[in-house]
């Protein structure tokens, strides 16, 4: 019976973990230019994780990190917004709450609108509204009198089974669903206190946002705008991995299209001045209030108003 021989333990030695890290990944060659180290295989085994495969991580990391900074407002606000674990979102739990980005993003716009106007009794028109993240978070936190939602056909028909899944009956019956078709049949005339466009008039033509500007204007009483200040040709962020042609597509659509760098505070800044302009309906309208918006570094988001503004 031939007898096992146990391998020599090294005082400090390392791990077979590392020691397969240090063959495989910080290797003699790997250490011996510092050109490039903190964004590849070396420093993703020392200090990073490596964000090509790791984006569900950083993105649980960074909705973990902004829900426990909610204000308990805000805490409320996503509490009373029931049924958000619907369609399985990437979720964290943050005080014993189920957080996801997208309510939290649309909590955070709910703040910024109700702190400058009253939302209860409001009549809402949204323009774009996704799969109905903020008119869900809106109808479960305000008794307004009714929410417009105008949308391509495909998305209103998601929008309209979701919400009539996540909400209840007598909020549900709120809402109406007009396809861009039927703009000016059904919406054109109407009064709403609030209108509103979440990142979308960035991914229309100049003309559409020109359109729904124009529609705003005339309609309107208050308007919020959530997009971003320019765009970005940084190829790291995602390899331009649906192809060139779509990359020129959104190079192509919206009414700022300016090439930023969209992580440089000051550069985003120099551009806020252009993005108000851009999305003040009308000569009648002011704007009341334009910050950062939750979470992106290069989204703005404004409220305007029809009248005079006092500064």
């Amino acid at each position: 019976m031939t007898e096992q021989v146990q391998p020599v333990r090294r005082r400090y030695g390392p791990s077979e973990q590392w020691r397969h890290i240090n063959e495989a990944h910080i290797t003699e060659e790997a250490v011996t230019d510092l050109a490039g180290f903190k964004s590849n295989g070396v420093n993703f085994k020392l200090a990073l994780w490596n964000p090509a495969p790791n984006g569900v991580r950083y993105l649980k990391a960074l909705t973990f990190a902004l829900g426990m900074q909610l204000s308990p407002v805000n805490r409320e606000r996503l509490r009373r917004t029931r049924n958000r674990e619907v369609g399985d979102p990437y979720s964290v739990r943050c005080n014993g709450e189920p957080v996801c980005l997208d309510y939290l993003q649309a909590v955070h716009e709910l703040d910024f609108i109700a702190t400058n106007m009253t939302l209860d009794g409001a009549r809402i028109l949204e323009i774009g509204a996704g799969y109905g993240r903020t008119c869900h978070t809106v109808l479960s936190n305000y008794d307004v009198a009714g929410y417009t939602i105008v949308d391509l056909p495909n998305t209103l028909a998601l929008s309209h089974r979701y919400l009539r899944t996540v909400l209840e009956p007598a909020q549900f019956a709120k809402i109406r669903f007009v396809g861009i078709g039927e703009v000016d049949e059904q919406v054109w005339g109407e009064r709403f206190d609030l209108c509103v466009n979440v990142d979308s008039f960035a991914e229309m033509s100049p003309d559409t946002v020109r359109d729904y500007l124009a529609l705003i204007d005339a309609s309107g009483a208050h308007f919020y705008v959530n997009n971003p200040v320019g765009k970005y040709l940084d190829k790291t962020l995602d390899g331009h991995s649906q192809g060139s042609a779509v990359v020129q597509l959104a190079l192509n659509s919206g009414l700022l299209r300016d090439v930023i760098d969209i992580h440089d505070s000051e550069a985003v800044l120099a551009k806020v001045p252009a993005f108000e302009a851009a999305y003040r309906p009308g000569e009648r309208w002011a704007c009341v209030a334009s910050d950062r918006a939750v979470s992106w570094s290069y989204y703005w988001q404004a409220l305007y108003r029809v009248g005079p503004v006092a500064r």
